[in-house]
């Protein structure tokens, strides 16, 4: 905090730092957005389909919940047309910059916003972290983007971001958002038929558990190792083994890990079990490799399908 404190008590020098000392930039024609994480930085740029300069501010491979802004980073949000970003916790950070880089221009989306937020709740296999920790007070889960119904909701909300932000683009960017919804009700169709023909309705995660949303819209059951993205870097010992025991008892085929993940835990369980370790990516995170290549929240998403369908059977 105290380095956010100095970043937002730099931001007016750092402004200044260079007038007249640089030569004036040709004013853009484009408006500039700039998104805290990968999954809104997607949407926004569908919506756009390049009519807009886009920023990510958490770099590809990097863990998002100690990310700390630069300033650069503020200098990019102070300056921008439109600026997504959670609104959970983990960027409590924001408020204060906000609050001190007044630009009357800027339209600013929250996630959370969009959505009606769910607590976090103790999932199978999480009771004895639970009791370990001697509970807490409520937190609300800031993943909303995981349920591809929630995505249609932000993507609404940055497309009116973007249209109110430039007028003269609005058409183009209401078109882009209508291809791009009809492109998640698709997908929210495949993960629903999924479900209904499924064998089972349970899903186990030996890792980190970012899905509430996603488990919450199919009406699937779920068991992890940690609720949310808790920063715990080892389970207990009975958590696992009852992550063992469930995957035996239901005979569950498939244990997931999440992107970025070393995947320890849910090895270790798959040999337990012969359960088959695979990826059901958050997309939260991505990787350099992924970034580079343009992956995007629908390719994750349809890959997280086929390993849904693998893991109901």
């Amino acid at each position: 905090m105290k380095r956010i404190a100095a970043i937002v008590l730099a931001l007016p020098a750092l402004f200044c730092f260079g007038c007249g000392q640089t030569p004036a930039q040709p004013e853009t024609k484009q408006i500039s957005i700039v998104t805290t994480i990968f999954a809104p930085y997607d949407f926004a740029r569908a919506i756009a389909g390049g009519l807009a300069e886009l920023t990510m501010l958490l770099p590809p491979g990097s863990e998002a919940h100690s990310f700390e802004p630069t300033p650069r980073d503020a200098m990019k949000i102070q300056a921008c047309d439109v600026f997504v970003y959670v609104g959970g916790e983990s960027d409590a950070w924001v408020g204060k910059l906000l609050d001190s880089s007044a630009n009357a221009k800027r339209s600013v989306v929250t996630l959370m916003d969009c959505v009606q937020p769910l607590e976090e709740e103790i999932g199978e296999g999480m009771q004895a972290l639970a009791e370990e920790n001697g509970g807490g007070e409520i937190e609300y889960d800031e993943h909303v983007w995981t349920s591809p119904k929630n995505a249609k909701r932000i993507a609404e909300k940055i497309s009116a971001a973007l249209c109110e932000a430039d007028p003269a683009n609005a058409e183009a960017y209401r078109r882009n958002t209508e291809a791009y919804l009809q492109k998640l009700s698709a997908l929210d169709a495949e993960f629903q038929a999924i479900v209904d023909q499924a064998a089972r309705r349970t899903i186990v995660f030996g890792d980190r558990f970012p899905f509430l949303y996603f488990t919450r819209a199919y009406g699937l059951r779920y068991a992890a190792a940690f609720p949310g993205c808790a920063a715990e870097a080892e389970a207990s010992p009975a958590t696992v083994v009852g992550l063992i025991n469930k995957i035996k008892a239901d005979r569950i085929p498939v244990v997931f890990h999440i992107e970025l993940s070393n995947e320890k835990m849910a090895r270790a369980i798959a040999e337990a079990t012969g359960a088959k370790v695979m990826l059901f990516h958050a997309c939260h995170r991505i990787s350099a490799a992924d970034f580079r290549a343009g992956k995007t929240y629908l390719d994750f998403m349809r890959s997280n399908a086929a390993a849904l369908r693998a893991a109901l059977g």
